[in-house]
């Protein structure tokens, strides 16, 4: 069967990876699954036809037969579980690994998202200058409690999994703030993911479709 993802018609980010879907399709090209790309306007996200797949109306979804999937959490996992690559055969290690997709997406991606919006929707309030600080800290907590956890270590827990897939993915939307570079081995850390060939297809797929001249 055929899998089928949605994916921004045009990203907000321009194609430099941060757009979830970028996720979903590193973990297909890990685990060598083909799959098609159903593109989609921020308008069509928000009509039925859309919402029948995704009620919150957003990307990425996952289509394969008659199962329909979103969040990305949930999408990797599937693909993972269903596919060789991205688990441990351990079974203690795959509830380890299982853990670190948990880990990226409740406790290290908040704050950093609260950070972004911060920065880009909400730079021009008058708030922000003071508020701004106390966020950099909260995304800095779970930070250096990573960065000591990694340490030396290559990936989170032996061989790469979905957990650093996950995290990885996670990371890279502080790029811009600069504040990675504040903890080398995690700045080093995501540099590696980004150098996996599995990533590196991903990313292409994205930029190359936000590369495109718009239409209309």
């Amino acid at each position: 069967m055929t899998i089928t993802i949605t994916a921004f018609e045009r990203s907000p980010d321009g194609g430099k990876g941060l757009a979830r879907d970028t996720r979903v399709r590193w973990a297909l090209e890990e685990v060598g699954q083909p799959y098609d790309v159903r593109l989609v306007s921020f308008r069509a996200m928000k009509e039925p036809a859309h919402l029948a797949l995704h009620p919150f109306g957003q990307i990425p979804t996952y289509e394969e037969g008659d199962l329909v999937l979103f969040e990305t959490g949930s999408i990797v996992f599937h693909i993972a579980e269903r596919h060789v690559g991205l688990l441990p055969n351990d079974i203690n290690a795959r509830a380890r690994a299982i853990t670190w997709m948990f880990a990226a997406l409740s406790t290290v991606e908040p704050p950093i998202l609260e950070l972004g919006s911060a920065r880009i929707q909400e730079g021009d309030k008058p708030w922000t200058k003071e508020r701004l600080p106390l966020i950099q800290d909260r995304v800095r907590a779970p930070l250096g409690k990573l960065s000591h956890r990694l340490g030396d270590d290559e990936w989170l827990d032996g061989a790469f999994s979905a957990g650093d897939l996950m995290m990885v993915s996670v990371l890279l939307r502080l790029r811009s703030s600069g504040m990675l570079d504040e903890y080398p081995n995690l700045a080093t850390y995501v540099a590696r993911g980004e150098a996996r060939p599995a990533y590196k297809r991903a990313f292409a797929a994205q930029l190359a479709i936000n590369s495109k001249p718009p239409t209309g």
